[in-house]
């Protein structure tokens, strides 16, 4: 009997979660209690969509996902970091994080902006040195440049500040434009991750790109309209807060149901880009689950 999508999907996340393990800096004899943070937020039980992207892109290229598990986990990583940072009070100032404490809550300020430094800062490490010896040099300098640039001052972090520094009213434009970075930088690398590495012709990755910026993209709207609609307990964190902070969002531009089709119209294009990519139907899998999901 044929596993079906959903199952394979599993099999992945599990097998990412069980190669990493090896990669991943569980124990840290000089700090102990910093490993132990790094390990509370980064284990905290994240749907682990990047790392999946990473994997699932890498076979739709014909390529061992084996391989690319150095370079998802460091995506991982920088993703975990930016959720600490993100929930301090000087940030969000959020209590709860995938229905757990968050790191501050945990282990005091101090030490959760620490567990962010470091996982940001050994997700590069793990990038630099993670990935097998057969995959060149030139390939591994692609993603980390590229990852470089999705996580700091020309992705992430300058959606952060966008988002930080912007009332909730605004254009759609720059709404765009905000979550380009802030979300999708950090989703497009994950999709981009197999074709920076082994030099992709310029066609499929202009599709891989073009598919996850629309992803990252859904990602957000799907997200902002469940800040509205969601419980605590589907969320896992503190529903409402965007309102309550008067933050610019997709239901506060085009109302509930305007998000809702923006999300619907997203998708398509999101699987539209995949035409042209030969082995797409996981990836079509998890951009309808983006799309679906509850959480």
């Amino acid at each position: 009997m044929s596993r079906t999508i959903p199952e394979q999907l599993i099999e992945l996340k599990d097998f990412f979660e069980q190669t990493a393990e090896s990669l991943f800096p569980c124990t840290l004899p000089e700090a102990p209690m910093l490993g132990e943070a790094m390990a509370y937020s980064y284990h905290a039980g994240g749907k682990r969509i990047r790392p999946l992207l990473a994997l699932t892109a890498a076979k739709a290229l014909g390529k061992d996902p084996r391989l690319v598990v150095p370079a998802a986990l460091a995506i991982e990583m920088i993703h975990t970091y930016s959720l600490i940072h993100d929930d301090l009070p000087a940030m969000d100032n959020d209590d709860f994080r995938r229905g757990k404490p968050t790191s501050h809550k945990m282990y005091g300020e101090a030490l959760a902006i620490l567990a962010g430094d470091g996982l940001l800062t050994e997700a590069f490490h793990v990038a630099a040195t993670g990935m097998a010896d057969n995959i060149p040099p030139s390939g591994k300098l692609r993603f980390i440049e590229k990852l470089s640039a999705a996580a700091g001052i020309r992705g992430m972090v300058a959606g952060q500040v966008m988002d930080m520094e912007h009332s909730g009213t605004g254009k759609a434009a720059f709404l765009k434009q905000l979550h380009l970075r802030k979300t999708g930088a950090m989703i497009q690398i994950s999709c981009l991750a197999p074709a920076l590495i082994w030099d992709t012709p310029a066609e499929i990755t202009r599709s891989l790109e073009q598919y996850g910026e629309n992803i990252g993209l859904l990602f957000q709207v799907v997200d902002d309209i469940l800040d509205e609609t969601a419980t605590l307990a589907q969320l896992g964190k503190t529903p409402g807060k965007d309102r309550d902070q008067q933050k610019l969002t997709y239901p506060a531009i085009f109302g509930l149901d305007g998000a809702g089709k923006l999300a619907e119209s997203l998708l398509n294009e999101a699987l539209d880009a995949l035409t042209d990519i030969p082995e797409s139907g996981l990836l079509a899998e998890i951009a309808r689950f983006i799309a679906e999901r509850t959480h």
